[in-house]
């Protein structure tokens, strides 16, 4: 954190409690350190020339709209970053509430593409490695149950159900298993999600901590 502040990704099965770890860090960060992180949501959807191909390949994937998906993925991507994520980073940290991991799977299992083929296709349009990603792991019945519990309507019945997401959480577990195939998501950190909220929240703080993602608490005047 010398010349830049620090990428922080949160990865995870829908209903791990993402949002909440979010929000979690980012009022941490803002009262201890006096600085607003900027907050990312993979929907960005920031080049507004792909929002077609975006929506049609998210909500109605087929074999005819895949290149056409991945294609628009990637120009978003390079959109989030040149717009968001570069100009921030000299000024503020960044929490991006999916990014890499959540793409990759989301191709594995609607579009039938290796984790490696959307990869390699993300890679050149990032550019930009996460100084951590943070994994939150659930089993996917807890995870669905969870999601089921949200308030909203963001639930999808042709996703946030058993089986698909436990085809997300095994390719969640491939890409785990040989993180040096995918050196744009930085370190990765497992976090078990069934704990309750302070214990999620303290175990995240404390691998930003190791991996020296904070800076020194500055020091207060004493009148």
């Amino acid at each position: 954190m010398d010349t830049n502040f620090p990428l922080v990704v949160i990865e995870g099965l829908d209903g791990t409690g993402k949002t909440t770890l979010r929000k979690g860090l980012f009022r941490l960060i803002q009262g201890l350190y006096g600085v607003t992180p900027l907050s990312v949501l993979t929907t960005n959807w920031l080049d507004e020339t792909v929002a077609a191909d975006l929506e049609e390949g998210k909500y109605r994937p087929s074999a005819a709209n895949r290149d056409a998906y991945l294609k628009a993925l990637c120009a978003d991507k390079r959109a989030t970053v040149s717009r968001l994520i570069r100009p921030a980073l000299p000024f503020r940290p960044v929490i991006a509430d999916r990014w890499v991991i959540s793409e990759l799977a989301f191709c594995a299992v609607k579009h039938a593409l290796p984790p490696e083929t959307t990869y390699a296709a993300l890679k050149d349009a990032i550019g930009v490695r996460a100084d951590i990603t943070l994994l939150l792991e659930a089993s996917a019945t807890d995870a669905v149950a969870r999601a089921a519990l949200r308030a909203d309507d963001s639930a999808r019945a042709d996703w946030d159900v058993v089986p698909v997401q436990e085809r997300v959480r095994t390719v969640h577990q491939e890409i785990t298993a040989r993180p040096q195939d995918f050196g744009l998501l930085g370190p990765i950190v497992q976090i078990d999600a069934s704990g309750d909220r302070p214990t999620v929240l303290s175990t995240a703080w404390a691998a930003l901590r190791e991996h020296r993602l904070l800076p020194a608490l500055p020091l207060k005047e004493i009148s």
